[in-house]
């Protein structure tokens, strides 16, 4: 059964407001490391306006899928927007089993960003997709691995009934197994976001690059949708973050604050590896990510043991 809560709406003005912001906190924290001023706080929101007043060029190979690309990935991170709870507010709608659902959104909208990369026939894209569907392959699993063993220590297939028992009770029974589960989802963060060590967003040699590699081809509001969903994409990952390393507290006003400065710290936290890290060679992330699954496996064998 389907449940509808009206206060949801909240963290989701939250989300859509704010999630550009972490955008703006990594690139300012990289600017501070190498002793620069860094761009202005609301340039990621210019960066928005600026595309979407621009118009876009489509080669006679293309078809339909290149527009429906960047439409897809951001209805499918809006939708994600609208079963995650935050903030000790609980999702817009809510069932069992919408962990599930949250998943498979974040499948397709990387399905349809794939699909519209091998639409352009470009072969740096296509390369850059094949990498995009590899690495997903191994992060995919420790998402899964988190949300089952989220399943069994709060007894709920629902993430606001997840989010409910994830408090101070929770972290002293189990605060090991939530500590790895954390650790292998912060892997999955940097790599899905295509965060260093795992790409480098700021690059400009297609050899090198995984997600910036299949958008060359996208421009005006296409490449607007695109750099929204990404960094909705970014909100939603984080918050799962969130919710395992921020214990529920009372009032819900205190938590909402707490996990607002929390999506702050995180994206300091990305901004300060990126500025200390240098990107993995392409073989090695294989290697990280299979390195988070087995964080993963480790916290369920501590579980069921």
């Amino acid at each position: 059964m389907v449940e509808l809560h009206p206060s949801g709406f909240l963290s989701l003005v939250i989300a859509l407001t704010s999630a550009p912001l972490l955008l703006s906190v990594i690139n300012r924290t990289k600017a501070w490391f190498a002793g620069r001023q860094g761009p202005p706080w609301l340039q990621p929101y210019s960066d928005l306006y600026k595309m979407l007043g621009k118009g876009a060029v489509y080669s006679h190979t293309t078809t339909w899928m290149i527009v429906a690309g960047p439409v897809v990935g951001l209805a499918c991170t809006l939708c994600c927007l609208t079963l995650l709870p935050w903030g000790g507010v609980p999702a817009v709608f809510s069932f069992s089993g919408d962990v599930i659902l949250l998943a498979y959104l974040l499948g397709l909208m990387r399905f349809f960003t794939v699909l519209a990369a091998l639409d352009t026939g470009s072969s740096f894209e296509g390369m850059g997709a094949s990498r995009e569907v590899t690495f997903s392959a191994l992060a995919e699993p420790t998402l899964f691995i988190g949300f089952a063993i989220l399943a069994v220590q709060t007894g709920s297939l629902s993430l606001t009934g997840m989010a409910v028992k994830v408090d101070v009770d929770l972290w002293l029974q189990a605060g090991s197994v939530i500590a790895l589960v954390a650790c292998a989802w912060f892997a999955v963060f940097l790599a899905e976001n295509a965060r260093i060590p795992v790409d480098d967003p700021n690059t400009h040699l297609e050899l090198t690059m995984i997600h910036e590699v299949m958008v060359l081809d996208h421009g005006g509001v296409d490449l607007a949708f695109i750099m929204y969903a990404a960094a909705l994409k970014m909100w939603v990952l984080g918050t799962l973050l969130i919710t395992l390393l921020i214990p529920r507290v009372t009032p819900w006003y205190l938590h909402l604050i707490s996990a607002f400065c929390g999506m702050l710290l995180l994206a300091l936290l990305t901004g300060v590896i990126e500025s200390l890290m240098a990107r993995l060679r392409m073989n090695r992330v294989p290697q990280m990510l299979v390195g988070a699954m087995v964080l993963a496996a480790l916290a369920l064998i501590l579980l069921v043991r």
